[in-house]
């Protein structure tokens, strides 16, 4: 990450810093994960195999989930949760449904005879990885694999973990995937990336993950493209003297329990409402179930920072661009139409980040570790290609040949030079290269 302004960091102070940085503790995996992708990429689902066996301790007889294992997992699913997982996957459908409304294709005329355009051209297939996890994240599957649908890709598989819950199959099948199969970690990204006599080489990888998974996706990008690489989880407070302490450390602690790698931090203009926060948090650790993972996220990458004013504020939040913004002032919406990096942001107290998370319809595969400077979450525009065109009459050629001609003279281009010349004045060009017209 980039150093803060000097101007900011004089109007700051940390009542809580960060006892570690997540950007150095990255666990060392380059070397790890090179060695699997090699093995996948020469022995296919032997090594697939193999490093399930290591990994996993398990042996996986057969890699692709059967229809009829689907069907028993999908039977398995206690009535609500499966309501509620069918509640969420409108939502995100919906909204994303919303999201591709917004894309159109273009055709303009930009000089007579010149014309332009670009068409909006679905992803062949998709290959989603879905983290097992701490815990069984129903909606995991749900934000990778439903916005695919919506874009119309033809083909979209989903790997998950063998010892995954089997509710996590249940919501890969209802979430549309059209194949699924038992592979975690590094080699699941290696064999959606160069393909197995099982598995089918994908176009475009997406889906959050451990450290072996970020590695992976980061090694196998050229070969095939990827959504981005994601860090431990994070969420940020933006907050003024109305803020509220109570409602303020549950959001974080509710984040906190990801991972204790998790980033999770204050900022404010109001010192009183910082010293309020740090003890509520340490308050609410006290009888919360998941306090081992969350306390040590708190303890390790948790921050406090109070800012001198509003300015200080809102340059502290986009220096730090969190995955997850809540925005908590007298006036959320103005406040929030000042910040530009984040993954997504939660404006007012009544939205917390756990709605998307889990159900609301934004989708909550997000940029971390500052690349809510660059980039946004992922969403349906992640599953398509927008893709130009143009077409020419004599009236285009009239207009852009003269040019083009001359700007390939000037780069010494001969071949650029005679093609553009081709379409201006065909009879003259074959005359000057002394070719036939046949």
């Amino acid at each position: 990450m980039s150093k803060l302004a000097p101007a900011v960091e004089a109007r700051i102070e940390r009542l809580k810093a960060p006892g570690r940085s997540a950007w150095n503790d990255n666990t060392a995996v380059e070397t790890t994960v090179k060695a699997v992708l090699e093995a996948v990429r020469q022995d296919g689902d032997a090594a697939v195999r193999r490093y399930s066996r290591e990994f996993d301790k398990l042996d996986i007889d057969a890699f692709e989930v059967s229809p009829a294992e689907r069907t028993a997992a999908i039977d398995g699913l206690d009535k609500q949760t499966r309501a509620d997982t069918e509640f969420a996957i409108e939502r995100v459908r919906s909204f994303a449904e919303a999201q591709r409304a917004t894309m159109l294709p273009l055709d303009v005329e930009a000089l007579p005879g010149l014309h332009l355009g670009h068409r909006i051209i679905p992803i062949a297939r998709i290959g989603a990885y879905v983290p097992g996890g701490r815990y069984p994240l129903l909606s995991a599957p749900i934000m990778t694999l439903v916005p695919a649908k919506v874009a119309g890709c033809d083909e979209v598989i989903a790997c998950l973990p063998p010892g995954a819950h089997p509710a996590m199959i249940a919501g890969c099948h209802l979430s549309g995937a059209d194949r699924i199969f038992r592979i975690g970690g590094a080699q699941a990204i290696a064999a959606m990336a160069f393909g197995t006599e099982t598995v089918p080489a994908v176009d475009k990888i997406v889906g959050p993950g451990n450290a072996f998974v970020n590695e992976a996706k980061r090694q196998v990008f050229g070969l095939v493209g990827i959504d981005q690489l994601a860090g431990p989880s994070e969420i940020f407070v933006v907050a003024d003297e109305t803020g509220d302490a109570v409602t303020i450390a549950v959001d974080l602690l509710a984040q906190a329990e990801h991972d204790v790698r998790t980033r999770v931090g204050l900022i404010t203009t109001d010192r009183s409402l910082a010293e309020k926060v740090l003890a509520e948090v340490d308050r609410q650790l006290g009888n919360l179930s998941t306090a081992p993972v969350a306390a040590a996220a708190w303890r390790d990458y948790g921050e406090v920072v109070v800012c001198a004013d509003e300015d200080a504020m809102l340059a502290y939040s986009d220096h730090i661009a969190a995955e997850h913004l809540e925005v908590h002032t007298h006036d959320a919406q103005a406040t929030a139409a000042k910040l530009r990096n984040y993954g997504s942001i939660f404006i007012g107290v009544a939205a917390s980040v756990v709605y998307s998370d889990k159900c609301c319809g934004t989708n909550h595969t997000l940029p971390t570790m500052a690349a809510g400077r660059y980039t946004g979450g992922l969403w349906v525009g992640s599953y398509l290609k927008v893709c130009t065109h143009q077409w020419l009459d004599e009236r285009g050629v009239a207009a852009v040949a003269p040019p083009a001609m001359r700007q390939s003279a000037s780069e010494g281009l001969e071949g650029h030079r005679r093609a553009a010349a081709l379409r201006l004045a065909p009879a003259q060009l074959l005359s000057e290269i002394g070719a036939g017209t046949g």
